[in-house]
């Protein structure tokens, strides 16, 4: 693996959900699904129930990660975004695997979850971060 794929692999261990992007009947979709890192490969754990998972199965996805929430809610001006971007493929992960995932959520959109897992096998990875100096003031807004 290259410096930048094992530097986005760092980033995204430190997150634990993504955004899923790819097509369905010709129309994009974006979903959000939890990550695990196994063998260098993105191995995503999503709901089911939706059918996004068949409309993945053998096709190029990208799948994004990013710190925007946790660096907000600490306070860091240091933000990160990684994308990965490959072939998909449904798979039943290994009992560590499921294990790595923790607990799953009791409910989507009302619905119980049924989990589905896809394994993605990243062809282009790129890190994108965005640095603050120390020194810079955030914007303040005034009301007149």
């Amino acid at each position: 693996m290259s410096t930048e794929e094992l530097h986005a692999i760092d980033l995204l261990g430190r997150v634990p959900y993504g955004r899923l992007a790819t097509s369905m009947r010709a129309l994009p979709f974006l979903t959000v699904a939890r990550h695990i890192v196994s063998d260098g490969r993105v191995v995503l754990r999503m709901h089911g129930g939706l059918g996004y998972h068949d409309a993945c199965n053998g096709t190029v996805v990208a799948y994004g990660a990013d710190n925007f929430n946790v660096a907000a809610a600490v306070g860091s001006r240091d933000l990160w975004s990684v994308e990965f971007t490959g072939p998909a493929q449904t798979v039943e992960p290994t009992c560590a695997q499921r294990e790595l995932f923790g607990p799953a959520p009791i409910e989507v959109n009302g619905e119980p979850f049924t989990p589905a897992f896809l394994r993605l096998d990243p062809r282009f990875v790129h890190v994108h971060t965005l640095d603050f100096h120390a020194t810079r003031h955030s914007l303040q807004h005034s009301v007149i």
